[in-house]
């Protein structure tokens, strides 16, 4: 589903930015913004700034920025459709009518009706748990001191202990055989019939982080087995695509986000006041998991099972978490086994002393490392810093892998230039494929492959953020550099786009640009643009100066990449010639 470039204009320039979100923030009004408190990371200074001129937002201290439609869409977390709706309605605006192809509507058609046959046995299963066949499931909600409250929150609920309770009740609700199948909430067997797939046991329902049923766990009560069961795969539910939890943690708006092992480990936790709580639904971390984490928060902390499991998952986690762009710590239990032990044994107070204390990952790492050599024996210990040498190797900065190098040092005794040998000796003798190293800063594009120096991006962002603060650039700035200059494709986006705003209208609106962007990461890069400030050169000639030097470096790096690629001879001159005319390039202000 899609609208026209014409009408989500409209929609956008019709919601004022600093109308829309002071209905969710307090702003206060400082010179010619609007400032308060980021509602995407913690803070207690303002460093949330609303422009509306630039009808845009940004945060000075996490980098969050956009116009009206990323806002709704990071707040609420709307698609990109249901933000339009949203702001359309909003503003009076009637959408019109979008075609949609038959299968889109047979899959829409489905997809409601599973949502719609998923609440209903959320509530079915709520009903039960305070009936009289309920009475053992209630029982063990309260053996594990859940209130009435808690249980309400998180639609807790039973089962009852027959093979097709729920399925009747759904028939007679007029749902035929082959939507129930598909809801995986009824299995279907030609010797014995239909028959649940949950029963005898207390239900979990699993929402979406827009508190929508699209599954369920279920633990058995007495010893039965599987003791867990979750809900197959269907058109709602992929569990390596969701967490428990998450529809409330995204809102509790912490700096970080506590990863436990099992539904009551979050429903505890959430109980005891941390309800930045979530978990994965009785499979492994998955790549996926911390990519949904990574639109929500840039930290993770992982209350694992102390157990040896428990660490195991942990160390599988982490190197997930750390594709994902996530920073990681890792909470200590011990002596007990989960935080929900912990909690009813020592208290919310003492939980959150082992929150702050959170131990770095990769020394967690290198501490589970440890208990595999003996460090008494010398060659224990060699073979221990040998093999924390070849791990410190997974830091690409230089600065970072020393940092790390420090820390080992000191907690193991062992000098800091004996260590960085070592690391560099590894460094020299693996394949170069298997050393990430820091020879040449570069930023990946990624739908080719292509490299550029960070210093290059750097002169492209800082040219642009000159041109969007001071206009009368454009004429001085335009017979040198076009905006296919602009190799990096954002930036090139965002400089065709200035570059027809001014020649159309003479003026430049940044919520409008950020609008051509969809992705998360690229609006923050645009809304950076838009919001830095250019360090003051008050000596006119230095700033001639350094304005001529940013357009020399964009210019001859495009230039050397088009000589690479042409053999055409009369090309090739015409290059040489311009590149030629850029070594007595001076730019006058």
């Amino acid at each position: 589903m899609f609208y026209s470039d014409d009408v989500i204009e409209e929609v956008r320039s019709r919601n004022d930015v600093v109308d829309l979100i002071g209905n969710y923030i307090k702003l206060t009004k400082k010179g010619s913004s609007y400032f308060g408190l980021c509602p995407f990371h913690n803070e207690k200074s303002p460093s949330f700034s609303v422009s509306r001129d630039k009808q845009m937002y940004y945060c000075f201290g996490c980098g969050a920025g956009g116009n009206v439609f990323t806002f709704v869409m990071e707040y609420e977390n709307y698609t990109f459709v249901e933000a339009v709706k949203y702001l359309a309605e909003r503003a009076g605006i009637s959408l019109p009518e979008v075609e949609v192809s038959e299968e889109q509507k047979r899959i829409q058609s489905q997809r409601q009706r599973l949502l719609d046959i998923h609440k209903m046995a959320a509530r079915y299963f709520y009903y039960q748990l305070k009936s009289k066949n309920g009475a053992n499931a209630l029982a063990y909600f309260k053996n594990r001191c859940l209130s009435k409250e808690t249980i309400a929150h998180f639609g807790l609920g039973f089962s009852n202990p027959y093979r097709d309770d729920l399925y009747q009740f759904l028939k007679s609700k007029g749902y035929d055989d082959g939507i129930l199948k598909a809801s995986g909430l009824v299995t279907m067997d030609e010797k014995y019939g239909a028959h649940d797939k949950f029963w005898n046991r207390v239900m979990f329902p699993i929402m979406d982080v827009n508190n929508k049923v699209i599954g369920f766990g279920g633990r058995v009560l007495g010893d039965g087995t599987p003791k867990y069961l979750n809900s197959p795969e269907t058109l709602l539910f992929d569990k390596s695509r969701n967490l428990y939890g998450l529809n409330f943690a995204r809102t509790s708006r912490q700096p970080f986000m506590i990863i436990c092992e099992g539904y009551m480990d979050v429903i505890a936790m959430h109980q005891a006041g941390f309800t930045n709580a979530v978990a994965s639904l009785g499979t492994a971390f998955t790549l996926q998991h911390g990519i949904l984490l990574k639109r929500y928060t840039e930290e993770v902390r992982l209350a694992y099972d102390s157990d040896e499991a428990g660490v195991k998952a942990a160390l599988r986690a982490i190197p997930i978490l750390r594709s994902a762009g996530l920073r990681i710590r890792v909470i200590h239990m011990n002596p007990y086994k989960d935080p929900d032990e912990f909690i009813k044994n020592l208290g919310v107070e003492a939980f959150k002393e082992r929150i702050d204390a959170a131990e770095n990952s990769f020394m967690f790492e290198v501490s589970v490392l440890e208990r595999s050599y003996n460090l008494g024996d010398p060659d224990g210990k060699t073979r221990f810093f040998n093999e924390v040498a070849k791990q410190l190797l997974n830091f690409e900065q230089e600065l970072e892998r020393n940092n790390y190098i420090e820390a080992i040092a000191r907690k193991y005794g062992i000098s800091f230039e004996n260590l960085q040998k070592l690391v560099n000796r590894y460094g020299l003798t693996l394949p170069e494929r298997e050393v990430r190293r820091e020879e040449r800063p570069v930023i990946r594009k990624e739908n080719a492959g292509t490299e550029y120096p960070e210093a290059l991006l750097a002169s492209q962002k800082l040219l642009l953020t000159w041109l969007v603060n001071d206009i009368s650039l454009f004429k001085k700035i335009k017979p040198w550099l076009g905006w296919e200059d602009f190799v990096h494709p954002v930036y090139q986006r965002v400089c065709r786009a200035v570059y027809e705003s001014i020649e159309t209208t003479g003026q430049i609106v940044p919520g409008q640009i950020i609008n051509l962007f969809q992705e998360k990461e690229e609006q923050k890069l645009v809304a950076g643009i838009f919001n830095s400030d250019i360090a003051g050169i008050d000596d006119k000639n230095a700033r001639e100066k350094a304005l001529t030097e940013t357009v020399v470096r964009i210019k001859r790096y495009h230039l050397d990449e088009l000589s690479r690629r042409t053999q055409d001879l009369a090309e090739l001159q015409k290059i040489i010639r311009m590149k030629s005319e850029l070594q007595h390039l001076h730019i006058s202000l």
